[in-house]
């Protein structure tokens, strides 16, 4: 999820003022450009619960979609990410009602699944710069038969794919292809479904190419005369990463009717794990069965919060979200207990006291989507931090390591990349030596996000592209507004 993958990140580099390794989203400093500035103040207390999450949202959307009879997403996340999942769905012919502000979805799936397809030209789906769209997309879609071209903004023609296309081919009747250089989207698939096969895909660029075909096998059955319950078999070679968010998605699987089993032994040489899934019987040729779901409120986003209360010395309780939650970022809270916080929890959420912090050397790949709010916490820390495990995090939105280590440093930290992560040295004389900065946000929510709690205790950090959080988070800045108990300052670049 980043640049063509011929750019190799340089490894062991202290960040400078200049970019960082590999191609740079670097967006210029424009007039008039609108800005927003956390102002800094006491200890942050209080009690909040994040809209719903992304990633069920868009999971549940895609099982849905493909479910017998009728569907009820509740609790679901308003976002750009989940209102194009929706749009491009709408677009195929699906029926969806959307009301209660985004936060309820209904979708109506009436009689028995049509596999013939009438079409005279590709449905065109914009999917913006929705890696979990594209990726859910392109294999669910594949293997449902039909002509489609998934396409974004110019970001998007620049992440991976083409490990999730070459993982669809062998199974796929019919093609499929990345039209951009490296592999990237646009995707154009011309299919009549899968056939019987074992799918094999690399784990090491994102979770998501094995989520998306994990989805997709319950659907892919093209053959009329094939057994409806099959098994289909999804085998990882090499490392996978973000592992919580795989069993997320067997979960939801499972929730819509389909079975998976997880297999660790028997494997071929170089395969590190496999699914072996099939549908559900009875469902009219959909693959699932439809029902009403209710979506956990959205742990990447509780992590901002829970951070607020770890860099002010204060306290925070994100409500409706513990330990026995499905999504695997809820463990953020575990790392700042290794930071020096105290964690409770009880049936109704999860508090996060500030304590004094001291750095940590800690391996992130299975909450890599809380390395940036773990990188500004570690502004605060007494001693560096280093973060491992998350080579990955260069090809998401942004650059996550060279992007983040630039902006970091802009605030007075030295920060190393290193292949897999980075180490973030916060200045000798502590706060005293960190200041404020006009930071990048390279278009990327959560760059936006976490760089924002850095002026919680430095006057003057200014994020531009504040809007960007539209993509995950719309109401992001109101609702740490309102947690804080302070107006933010927004202006213009001068």
């Amino acid at each position: 999820m980043r640049e063509p993958q011929s750019s190799s990140p340089q490894t062991d580099r202290t960040s400078g003022s200049q970019a960082t390794s590999g191609p740079q989203a670097i967006v210029p400093t424009d007039r008039g450009e609108t800005v927003v500035e956390v102002v800094p103040g006491g200890a942050v207390t209080g009690a909040i619960q994040p809209p719903g999450s992304k990633s069920l949202t868009n999971r549940a959307l895609i099982c849905a979609a493909f479910a017998s009879g009728t569907s009820k997403l509740t609790g679901a996340l308003r976002s750009e990410d989940t209102e194009v999942m929706i749009e491009a769905l709408r677009t195929i012919g699906l029926d969806i009602n959307v009301s209660d502000g985004g936060r309820t979805i209904v979708v109506n799936n009436a009689g028995p699944r049509s596999t013939s397809s009438s079409q005279s030209e590709p449905y065109s789906l914009f999917i913006a710069n929705s890696g979990t769209t594209i990726r859910f997309l392109t294999a669910a879609l594949s293997a449902a038969s039909g002509q489609y071209t998934l396409h974004g903004v110019p970001r998007m023609h620049e992440r991976p794919i083409g490990d999730l296309v070459d993982a669809i081919v062998p199974i796929m009747n019919g093609t499929i292809h990345a039209e951009s250089v490296n592999g990237c989207p646009p995707v154009v698939i011309d299919s009549a479904g899968w056939h019987a096969g074992e799918i094999n895909v690399g784990g090491s660029v994102s979770s998501q190419y094995l989520s998306g075909l994990m989805m997709a096998a319950p659907i892919g059955v093209s053959d009329a005369n094939a057994n409806p319950t099959r098994t289909t078999r999804i085998a990882v070679t090499g490392e996978l990463v973000s592992r919580p968010y795989v069993d997320m998605t067997s979960k939801v699987i499972e929730s819509f009717g389909g079975k998976v089993t997880t297999v660790t032994s028997g494997l071929a040489a170089g395969q590190s794990i496999a699914f072996d899934i099939s549908s559900s019987a009875n469902t009219d040729g959909y693959g699932y069965r439809g029902l009403d779901y209710a979506i956990e409120p959205d742990a990447s986003a509780a992590s901002y919060f829970w951070a607020a209360a770890a860099i002010s010395g204060g306290s925070v309780t994100v409500t409706g979200l513990t330990h026995a939650a499905m999504q695997g970022d809820v463990g953020f809270v575990d790392v700042l207990k290794k930071m020096g916080c105290e964690v409770n929890e009880d049936d109704n959420g999860i508090t996060v006291t500030g304590r004094p912090l001291r750095g940590i050397d800690i391996d992130m790949n299975a909450i890599s989507d809380t390395v940036q709010t773990l990188a500004v916490v570690a502004l605060f820390a007494d001693g560096p931090t280093r973060v491992r495990g998350v080579a990955h995090n260069r090809f998401k939105e942004t650059d996550r390591i060279g992007d983040l280590a630039c902006e970091l440093n802009k605030l007075g930290a030295t920060v190393t990349e290193h292949e897999d992560g980075l180490t973030i040295t916060p200045p000798a004389d502590g706060i005293k030596g960190l200041h404020g900065a006009v930071l990048e946000t390279y278009h990327d929510h959560r760059m936006a996000m976490s760089l924002s709690l850095a002026g919680l205790r430095i006057a003057g950090v200014k994020i531009k592209n504040p809007s960007c959080t539209a993509k995950t988070y719309p109401e992001y800045f109101a609702d740490l507004e309102n947690l804080i108990g302070r107006s933010h300052h927004w202006s213009r670049l001068a």
